[in-house]
Parts: structure tokens; sequence; C-alpha cells
């Protein structure tokens, strides 16, 4: 009878014919009872996002993800990867046919290019000058190729010179550089490096995460084979997503493999056919992140509205003006040399006894992010980003007050 009522409560009447039986067990009975917790709301303040990223999203791009949702086939979606596909290419200066965005984070990015540019047992040199030089030589190692690290101090960059005679020592099939190294702010040059790369029969791979849009960046005039990115910095999108490009080279070198990619989900060649990079009918790869590509091409639509030169030197000018600000305040740079900042990410070092995490903290609890140190700075910088649409003169004067009063207020504690 017990089990007849709870039956009868659980189940529509249209359900239980006279007919039906249903015989409930503790087989078919949940053990573990819904999380309390998911009856209530999330708690979702709104901050000003001046860490390394994610960074704030405008509205439009917020909007963007509440339009309705579409089969990852369907002609109307497909039209709309078509379109973010040349605004990818307009951000990275490409003609580039192979040239898309991985579903997957900025770390995708570097996967994919890694795991399809090379095979177990090839050579592959990196330019290690922070945390995403040593990503990718652990990449490499895990991969089984033969890696070389040309090591370079933080806060500084490889010559030519250096970088030239790496690659003769070595021999590479692929060299690897951050552009912008997020974890001590600075913007590696690339000018030249391709060409001795290329006299050497080796391809050039960049990793413009933190850089795209903030810093100069000309994919086919420089030369570089392979550059990915991600969409939450100065694309100012949600994090998911990681736009890439191919050049033929690099296309040509994939396409003569011995061995096949060792990830269905990251062969470039299978999602540059479910993106439409090439002439044949798209093929099924996997559920495309639907909301998510609605969002990129708005944040594609704004930079070339904006204009990507613009962009760029927007960034530039208000770098400059934040580093003023900071020398006004008594801050110090952590790059000494100007020309190799990252101008949408600036490296503070903490001044001498204090704490950088009890500052960073009294900011959090006024809703203003900035971050601490990674790897081998933790604890000696604090890392401010100033991407998109906090590339701003008046958002920069805030949090340069703030970091100086909660400064002051750590240091008469000490």
């Amino acid at each position: 009878m017990i089990f007849s009522r709870l039956c009868r409560a659980q189940f529509p009447a249209r359900v239980l014919s006279q007919s039906s039986t249903i015989v409930l067990t503790k087989a078919n009975m949940s053990t573990i009872p819904p999380p309390k917790i998911l009856t209530e709301q999330p708690n979702i303040p709104d901050k000003q996002l001046f860490g390394p990223g994610p960074s704030n999203m405008p509205d439009e791009i917020r909007s963007s993800m509440n339009a309705p949702l579409l089969g990852h086939l369907h002609g109307e979606f497909t039209k709309i990867m078509d379109d973010v596909r040349e605004g990818i290419k307009y951000l990275f200066q490409t003609n580039n046919r192979l040239t898309f965005a991985i579903s997957g984070t900025g770390h995708a990015g570097m996967e994919v290019a890694v795991m399809n540019l090379l095979e177990p047992g090839e050579s592959f040199l990196v330019v290690k000058n922070g945390i995403w030089g040593l990503r990718a030589a652990n990449l490499g190692k895990r991969l089984s190729l033969d890696v070389h690290v040309l090591e370079v101090p933080e806060g500084q960059v490889a010559t030519l010179d250096q970088f030239t005679a790496a690659v003769k020592e070595h021999k590479p099939k692929v060299v690897f550089i951050c552009q912008g190294e997020s974890s001590t702010g600075v913007a590696h040059p690339l000018e030249g490096y391709a060409d001795v790369a290329h006299a050497n029969g080796a391809l050039l791979l960049v990793d413009t995460v933190a850089s795209i849009g903030g810093a100069p960046f000309e994919q086919d005039k420089l030369g570089v084979d392979v550059v990915y990115t991600a969409t939450q910095k100065v694309l100012n999108a949600p994090p998911g997503l990681a736009p890439i490009s191919f050049s033929a080279k690099a296309e040509e070198k994939i396409r003569s493999r011995k061995t096949p990619v060792v990830s269905f989900y990251f062969d470039a060649l299978e999602l540059g056919n479910y993106w439409g990079c090439f002439d044949e009918p798209r093929r099924y790869h996997h559920t495309g992140m639907v909301s998510m590509v609605y969002s990129l091409r708005a944040a594609l639509a704004a930079i070339a509205k904006e204009g990507v030169e613009k962009e760029i030197a927007r960034h530039q000018e208000n770098a400059i003006f934040f580093y003023k600000e900071l020398q006004n305040a008594g801050f110090e740079p952590f790059v000494a040399n100007k020309s190799i900042r990252l101008p949408c990410l600036t490296t503070v070092k903490v001044p001498e006894g204090v704490d950088w995490k009890i500052v960073a903290d009294k900011l959090m609890a006024q809703k203003i992010e900035i971050a601490g140190g990674l790897g081998p700075t933790l604890g000696k910088i604090w890392r401010i980003g100033t991407f998109g649409v906090n590339s701003n003169q008046d958002k920069i004067k805030k949090v340069v007050a703030a970091l100086k009063e909660a400064t002051e207020q750590a240091k008469a504690k000490i």
C-alpha cells in the first residue's frame, strides 16, 4: 500500500493505468539526495577584472550568448562559423585557409599546434622566458618529442643571435615562442625570427594568448607558421575557444605525417573540415560550442568596428599612461626594458616587506581583481591586465589609486 501511494505521488495518472505495475526497489531508488545548495541562487558579483584574464565582457558580447541555440551543422550556424573564420583571419592578419577556432581554452591551442606539427622523436626547440615556455616544453616531453630549451631569464627575451645559435645547434622541426608571456609581462619580439627558422628547415609557432589585439602582430608579414590565441583577454569574450591559424607550410607538414595525430578531437585537418576550411563537404566532428561561437563573432565584430590597428594603438598609449601613473604612485615596473613590455598586461614589483596577497585581497574586497606572480615570479610581482574595454585611462587611474592605498595600509601594519 505504501509503495502504491508513492508511485501515484511520483507518476502522473496517465502513466499509471490499471494494468501498470511499478515495483520500487533499492536498486532503482536514489540513495543520494539532491543537493540543497542547488536550490539557491549562486553568488556572482560584478567585479572589475584587472587580472591576467578573463576580462570584463561588454554588453554586446554578453547578450550574444542569449541568442537561441542552433544545431552545430545547421546552415545558419555554419554561416556564423564562416564569419568567425574571416574575423580570425583579420585578427591574425593572414590569408591562411586552415584558420578556425578550437573548442577549448588557449591551452588547447598549444596542444593542437604541437600535437599536429610534430611526431615522436622530432626536434622541438622552445624559447622559455616564463611559465608558458615551460608548459610547451613539458607538453613536448609528454608527446615523446626531442625537446630543447633556450632558457631566458624572467623579464627578458631571446636575442636574434641567441635564437640563431640555438636553431643551428638543435636543428628543430618546430620552434616555439610566446609573444605575450603573461607570467612576466614581456612582449617577445618576432621580426626576423621566422627567417632564421625557415632558413634552417624549421617552422615558427607563436603563442599570442595574452598579446593578440594588444601588441602588434601580423602573421603573414612576420612569416609565422602557426599562431593561436584565446578569447578571454583582449577579445573580452568568455574563456572556452582558441582561435588558431596554420600556414600552407604548416598544413603541408601535417599532411605529410607518417603517424596519425594522437588525438582525434584535436586533429587539425578534421577540425578544418568541420570549420569549412577546405573545398569539401563539412563532416560531423564534434558538437561545436554554439553559444561560445556567437560570443566570438561578437568580439571579432567589435574589433573590426574599431579597427585592429586602432585597438593596438589604444593599448600601447594606455600602457604608457599606466607606467606614468605607477611611477607617480611610487611603484616600479618589473620589466626594465620599455621596448619589450606587454601593452595589455603590466607587471609591477611588490615593494620590499609587503605581502602581495594582503594587497590583492584588499583590492578584491573592493571587487577589483589583480593577480600575483606565476611560477618563478610568485610573491615578487603583481600582474595587472588592461585587456580590451579595460584599457581605459579612467579605469587605470582607479586601479592605481586602489593599489597605492592598499599597499600603504599593508606597510602601516608592518
